[in-house]
């Protein structure tokens, strides 16, 4: 293991796509707040590090899956909670009333176990389909390093998204491209790894296609790399994993 991946740390996001009949899905954004030390400012998806309690969580379940897995999946749905309101990734009766009372539990410091058993309920965990892994390359020399993994989620029926306005200060409802529209316009901000998800996720028209998308190309952790590309210095990615953009001049680039 490089010192790097000593260095880093496991996290989850989750893409929430919400299926529209007139149009391509919206997916959920979050602003960051501009206070936060990782990604200040900029538009994400919900997400955070997975932690110990994600991982004896996993433990206790017949899964099927890799620990390292599972914790993360379990990450996703803890923090999509906390930061959106909206219970994803779960068996049992999850109406807005339920969600609510999770929610106030994790701020209230009671772990996610002791929430579901409370209220009789279970991790669904194929509700999330693996979509990418992204970690900083060694020459990024970020302060922060998580080895972050994406997943894609249908945004629950009956439940309404809100902002937790500690470590978000906004959420919304767009299509993918109408979201890179609205930052090329300098409406909002986006890192590089968000950035190359949300135009992947631009070429699926619904839930079902993005599933389909995802599952047609391998989940290999992304590590960007500089290469001099017609004279320019780029930041690039792989180009067998499904992106249409595989780089960018590194003076267009936002780190987070």
């Amino acid at each position: 293991m490089t010192e790097l991946e000593q260095r880093s740390r496991p996290a989850a996001t989750v893409v929430i796509v919400r299926d529209r009949a007139d149009g391509p899905p919206d997916i959920l954004m979050m602003e960051r707040a501009s206070t936060m030390v990782f990604a200040a400012g900029a538009l994400v998806f919900p997400g955070g590090a997975v932690d110990a309690e994600d991982h004896d969580l996993a433990a206790r379940i017949d899964h099927g899956l890799e620990q390292d897995e599972a914790a993360a999946r379990i990450a996703a749905i803890r923090e999509t909670i906390e930061e959106a309101g909206l219970g994803v990734g779960l068996h049992g009766v999850v109406d807005a009333a339920t969600v609510l009372r999770l929610r106030d539990g994790l701020q209230d410091g009671v772990p996610l176990r002791t929430l579901l058993d409370r209220h009789d309920l279970s991790v669904a965990f194929d509700a999330l389909t693996p979509f990418a892994r992204w970690h900083p390359a060694p020459f990024d020399q970020a302060t922060r390093i998580f080895d972050t993994r994406f997943y894609i989620a249908r945004a629950p029926d009956g439940q309404m998204a809100t902002v937790d306005t500690t470590e978000n200060v906004k959420l919304f409802w767009s299509g993918a491209a109408a979201t890179l529209a609205q930052c090329d316009a300098g409406e909002g901000k986006l890192i590089y790894p968000t950035r190359r998800n949300l135009e992947r996720l631009a070429l699926c028209a619904n839930h079902a296609d993005l599933v389909a998308h995802a599952r047609a190309y391998p989940v290999e952790t992304v590590r960007p790399w500089p290469e001099e590309r017609d004279g320019e210095r780029h930041l690039c990615i792989p180009d067998h994993l499904g992106y249409p953009v595989t780089s960018e001049p590194m003076a267009q680039v936002r780190r987070a």
